[in-house]
């Protein structure tokens, strides 16, 4: 069977028009799941722990009496990570040092200055009180969100992590529990879903109200967060995975079919798109796609993936690729390309760039340092990775001397005047010598 996957070209009459369907994607949640969640908050908002626990009876399939239960002990965390092979241990250990490493360059710190007057402007920078870290639990385990989302919000200076994760039927992943713990997570509850989210947005009798909920999940835990928005804060609201590749056709194709899989094979809504002026270097790419897709254990979802939503494209040169990546504002984007670190000056909207042709995006999954949280969707054109600069708060400084309130006094009364705030004019004016 020969998986086909969409070809386009950039000397079409309709290609942009193409391009544009070919990154459409609805983000908006539909009614029935809308509804669904509204309800789920509207209980854990008026019953708290009670819902909580029905809830996770219903949804997860575990049956508890008390949120107690749901609570993961600390000992139990220590455990799972002295549990593990000598080879993740020290796999964590290194991810943590460098994750870590990155985000302290990131820290915001405070600042002020003094004009001639005395008068004292600043910006004074804080972390957040409480955050909570939503894993995704169920299909797939992420330990990995464990240590892109704990780790900067500790190095912010966040005094209380708490962290929710689904376990159905009672399956616990110790590598999950072993990130949480060497990522210095506070608190771990066994719950998931909107209900997890509705616990931390508003709090329970057992579940501590937080100021910011992080982390991936699925549509009900997506439109959960959309909703709880504003009594909290959020992250953002991701879509499905998604890599552009733009190559010059130089690097082995085997390498570029599998960059492509690596994204595929999260699910089947997630992108794939690899761009290169070389039309033999895509046939060849197509050719190895077809190959190796046959030893993925994921085969099907990859499978699915790319016919669905990936794309080879070809362009007229390395400048209309760049234009075309720049378009295409992808979540990561690999250049695979000779003088990768100078191509990457002319790229405006990716979430992060992969710079040469030994930089396959996974490693940014896992090790490399910065955060793979990332913007989706396009929204690369608009946002940020997740950074330590998520986890703190900015309060500006302003402290007038005298002589500084009186000549700023007569500014703000003339500017108060005009907008015909008289109250405003007057404070000012008392001040003015």
């Amino acid at each position: 069977m020969t998986l086909e996957i969409r070809q386009l070209n950039s000397s079409s009459s309709t290609f942009w028009k193409e391009m544009e369907q070919l990154l459409a994607w609805d983000t908006e949640s539909d009614e029935q799941i809308f509804s669904t969640v509204s309800n789920i908050l509207s209980s854990v908002k008026k019953q708290g722990d009670a819902a909580v626990i029905e809830l996770t009876q219903k949804f997860d399939d575990l049956q508890v009496d008390h949120m107690s239960e749901l609570e993961m002990p600390a000992e139990a965390l220590k455990k799972s990570y002295e549990g593990l092979p000598d080879e993740q241990k020290d796999a964590l250990k290194i991810a943590v040092e460098r994750i870590r490493r990155y985000a302290e360059k990131q820290t915001m710190t405070s600042w002020e200055y003094t004009e001639d007057d005395g008068t004292v402007l600043g910006q004074q920078v804080m972390p957040l009180d409480r955050v909570g870290l939503y894993v995704p639990g169920g299909k797939a385990a992420y330990p990995s969100s464990v240590l892109m989302n704990a780790i900067p919000a500790k190095v912010a200076g966040v005094e209380e992590l708490i962290m929710v994760v689904p376990t159905p039927s009672g399956v616990v992943n110790d590598l999950v529990l072993a990130s949480a713990y060497v990522s210095d997570v506070d608190r771990v509850f066994t719950i998931g879903g909107a209900q997890a989210v509705a616990a931390l947005a508003y709090g329970t009798e057992t579940i501590p109200q937080v100021d910011k909920i992080v982390g991936p999940g699925n549509i009900y835990v997506a439109t959960a967060k959309r909703l709880v928005f504003g009594t909290v804060g959020i992250d953002m609201i991701a879509g499905p995975s998604e890599i552009c590749v733009v190559c010059d056709g130089k690097t082995d194709p085997d390498w570029i079919a599998m960059d492509l899989f690596s994204q595929a094979e999260h699910d089947e809504d997630a992108q794939s798109i690899l761009v290169s002026p070389d039309e033999e270097f895509l046939q060849k790419v197509y050719q190895s796609i077809n190959r190796l897709i046959e030893e993925m254990p994921r085969k099907d979802i990859i499978n699915t993936s790319l016919t669905s939503r990936g794309a080879l494209v070809l362009v007229k040169d390395m400048q209309e690729a760049i234009d075309v990546a720049n378009y295409i504002a992808p979540e990561h984007l690999e250049l695979s390309v000779d003088d990768a670190r100078e191509v990457a000056k002319s790229i405006r909207h990716a979430g992060a760039i992969f710079m040469g042709r030994y930089t396959a995006e996974a490693l940014g999954d896992y090790c490399a340092g910065p955060n793979h949280v990332l913007p989706t969707s396009r929204t690369a054109r608009f946002s940020s990775p997740l950074g330590v600069y998520d986890f703190q708060k900015r309060s500006s400084l302003i402290g007038c001397s005298a002589d500084g309130a009186s000549e700023l006094g007569k500014v703000a009364s003339v500017l108060a005047h005009g907008e015909g705030l008289t109250a405003h004019a007057r404070s000012a004016e008392y001040r003015i010598k």
